[in-house]
């Protein structure tokens, strides 16, 4: 695809990610000379109409939410291509390697650095779910993050967002990725306190070089020894956000964040 013009304006540069029926490749805006992304729906026999719901959620919270550390939202258009008909959505380009691909190079985070991109990563969420109505992320992930070049973490992938309009939500397609989605997802159950998890998990990854998939538990909770000397409160405040049992989890994204800056003391 590179060297292919989108919209008459976006000249593809690579192909970032591809799974079926959707492509997210990097391109130059030669109006402005500048990087974006575009992320390609393709409308064909085979799509999926929760994919086409999933693509439109994502499009409306870009459109509809600003902060310095997630994308911004600058087109939507329709696009005929040889073989093919698809939607594509334009957002600013984070330059920068996820969080995933500094993993799989042997890199892992020591305890004050995986407690500055938790207090961040909060925050963004607290930003999410302070919207009317809330927006919960559901696969907050170590490929979801990139480590920008301002070395902040910046959330990019919007596609399994969804608009909480009470309390719980409950979804019969189960989205999410399995070693980082908590377990009410897994039945389509969905609360604010499901994005914490998700995100202790990342943060776990990103301490042990491991998915959670590949760590051992004992009792009940994920064994982070081979993380070196960690402080006993950090410990427990993860242990508190990625509680498998829901009514013992932490709730809220401001109650975590008000825990984790008391791990400091």
């Amino acid at each position: 695809m590179a060297g292919q013009l989108l919209g008459d304006r976006y000249e593809i540069e690579e192909e970032l990610g591809k799974q079926a029926g959707r492509r997210t490749v990097l391109a130059r805006d030669l109006t402005t000379n500048i990087q974006v992304v575009v992320k390609l729906l393709f409308l064909d026999d085979e799509l999926d109409p929760e994919d086409l719901k999933l693509f439109g959620r994502e499009v409306e919270t870009l459109q509809s939410i600003d902060h310095p550390c997630i994308p911004k939202f600058l087109e939507y258009f329709e696009e005929i291509l040889p073989r093919s008909h698809a939607i594509a959505l334009v957002q600013t380009y984070v330059p920068g390697k996820s969080f995933q691909q500094i993993i799989d190079r042997g890199r892992t985070f020591t305890e004050p650095e995986v407690k500055q991109m938790g207090v961040i990563l909060l925050k963004i969420l607290s930003h999410l779910h302070s919207q009317n109505p809330p927006i919960l992320h559901r696969d907050l992930k170590p490929s979801s993050i990139v480590l920008g070049s301002d070395r902040r973490p910046h959330l990019v992938d919007f596609g399994s967002v969804k608009m909480l309009k009470s309390m719980e939500s409950v979804n019969f397609t189960m989205v999410g990725t399995y070693g980082y989605m908590p377990p009410e997802q897994f039945s389509g159950r969905t609360v604010l306190a499901s994005d914490l998890y998700s995100l202790g998990m990342t943060l776990i990854a990103m301490l042990t070089g491991k998915s959670p998939t590949e760590l051992p538990r004992q009792k009940g909770y994920y064994d982070l020894s081979s993380s070196g000397d960690l402080s006993p409160s950090f410990v427990t405040w993860l242990h508190s956000i990625t509680e498998t049992n829901l009514t013992r989890r932490v709730k809220s994204v401001e109650e975590a964040l008000r825990m984790l800056k008391g791990t400091d003391r």
